[in-house]
């Protein structure tokens, strides 16, 4: 299996198909580098080069105990296109991906990217404070942490079963290969990176990272996420960055890099090429 080693002595499992543009896609908690098989055929198809990691804790990578924090996941990402010495890249990432995106482009500079996308991202903060009142209570992130520790794999299916994919929604129906696909990209990583990166996704203030962007950003979520809900999250961040575009999708899910696969890859490339 590729894999680097960074430089606190972690195994990062990646995947690295095709030639021409790099495109550098981060996947959502507690998932891994198979959530984006979806995106990384069809732009492997329009010949572009796809690279894809398992975040420390996560997938196929090494599941130590400590790190797993925002400024890990960024300098984890960084030593990875430092280490295929990737430059005019497209980042793209979903969820707790967009953060390490955002975290990462903040962190380290600009200078080997081209473009980048948030994707029903956390950014640019999950949890309420008195400057963020529109975030979700602390109990929420809490009870995520508890169910994590205590029956995981329960939470794994039952989570991707109802709101992860919206197939908790009146007329859509589940599809049970995706539930279980979902249960086993989390099955396969630590608990203890799990837990702790509820804290990294949901506790972490991205506005000063938003803000150092200048590359053309594509911020994309639906309005019926219900797990990152959309009013807090994609408008906010938008705004934020000093060259982005909003791409709002009606009635779509969390999930919909999966569930509607067609749509978000075909609104990508138009991006890409733009």
């Amino acid at each position: 299996m590729p894999t680097i080693t960074t430089n606190d002595g972690v195994e990062i499992f990646y995947k690295d198909w095709g030639t021409g543009q790099p495109i550098v896609f981060s996947h959502g908690w507690p998932l891994s580098a198979d959530d984006w098989d979806a995106q990384m055929m069809f732009f492997l198809g329009h010949g572009y080069r796809v690279i894809a990691h398992d975040r420390r804790g996560h997938g196929r990578s090494a599941q130590v105990p400590d790190g797993h924090d925002m400024d890990h996941y960024a300098d984890d990402l960084a030593a990875l296109t430092a280490h295929l010495d990737l430059h005019d890249a497209i980042h793209v990432g979903h969820s707790t991906g967009g953060g390490e995106v955002a975290h990462y482009i903040g962190r380290h500079g600009e200078s080997r990217v081209a473009k980048a996308v948030l994707i029903s991202a956390v950014p640019p903060l999950m949890v309420q404070t008195e400057s963020n009142p529109g975030g979700l209570p602390r109990k929420v992130f809490d009870d995520i942490q508890s169910q994590v520790a205590n029956h995981r794999s329960v939470f794994y299916h039952e989570l991707p079963a109802t709101a992860f994919y919206g197939f908790n929604r009146e007329g859509v129906e589940p599809i049970e290969p995706i539930i279980q696909n979902w249960w086993r990209q989390g099955m396969m990583g630590s608990a203890k990176a799990h837990y702790d990166g509820v804290v990294a996704f949901s506790q972490t203030d991205f506005t000063g990272d938003l803000k150092k962007i200048t590359v053309p950003v594509l911020v994309m979520h639906g309005d019926d996420d219900q797990v990152v809900p959309y009013a807090d999250s994609a408008p906010l961040s938008a705004e934020l960055v000093r060259n982005g575009t909003l791409k709002t999708y009606a009635g779509y899910p969390h999930g919909m890099p999966t569930t509607q696969a067609d749509v978000i890859n075909a609104d990508l490339l138009e991006f890409f090429r733009s």
